[in-house]
């Protein structure tokens, strides 16, 4: 069975490459669109579902902000199963951060050329949230068009969205992207960061083997 998968925001497949799946599942990735000019949410979960045959049934996992893609995505094309790594079931799950982002809009006010910039105060924050210990989080976070980063942290701060009952939430102890406490996690990944998907992989992989069967 295809396992459609979406990595965080800026990120390629390099970011789930550690994960390992029972041989019968088939990794389909689905790599990130740039956003159309003022293009509404909505629409771009739309051109971001169309890769996905759902004449068939599938799986759909998502980590960080493609864990909110493909909540999304499975209300226009629902999957058998739906994992979400490092990512949130609803907007009440968002950290004080996110919130504060939200009721300020203060990502409306940052300059879009601070956006993408490897050598910019914005990539050094994100370094310190997402792993201050990691030296290679470049190699990971490719997609660096100023507009799409700029957007998506947008949407990740205005999203609103119900809990849905059949979403499997896999979550760091230590992540302060989303925190744990916010949330009642399925799973949780012991000394762990945000990024734990690829510094627990074998103990993610395991859970994940016991999901996608």
């Amino acid at each position: 069975m295809k396992l459609y998968t979406i990595s965080g925001l800026g990120a390629d497949e390099k970011v789930l490459e550690k994960l390992t799946f029972n041989p019968e599942i088939e990794i389909v990735h689905i790599p990130w669109l740039i956003p159309h000019l003022n293009e509404e949410f909505s629409d771009y979960v739309a051109r971001m579902s169309e890769s996905i045959d759902d004449s068939e049934e599938f799986y759909l996992m998502g980590y960080s902000f493609g864990g909110i893609l493909v909540q999304e995505i499975h209300k226009l094309k629902p999957a058998k199963k739906i994992v979400i790594l490092g990512s949130i079931r609803c907007d009440a799950e968002k950290s004080k951060l996110i919130k504060a982002g939200e009721k300020t809009n203060a990502i409306k006010y940052i300059p879009e050329r601070l956006f993408g910039n490897s050598s910019s105060v914005l990539y050094m924050f994100l370094k310190k949230i997402f792993d201050s210990k990691n030296s290679n989080l470049s190699e990971y976070f490719r997609v660096k068009d100023p507009y799409y980063l700029k957007w998506s942290m947008d949407k990740v701060a205005k999203w609103k969205f119900e809990k849905l009952p059949d979403v499997i939430q896999i979550l760091a102890d230590k992540d302060i992207v989303f925190p744990i406490k916010n949330s009642q996690p399925d799973f949780v990944i012991k000394n762990a960061t945000h990024l734990f998907p690829l510094t627990k992989a074998k103990q993610v992989s395991e859970i994940l083997k016991t999901i996608f069967v």
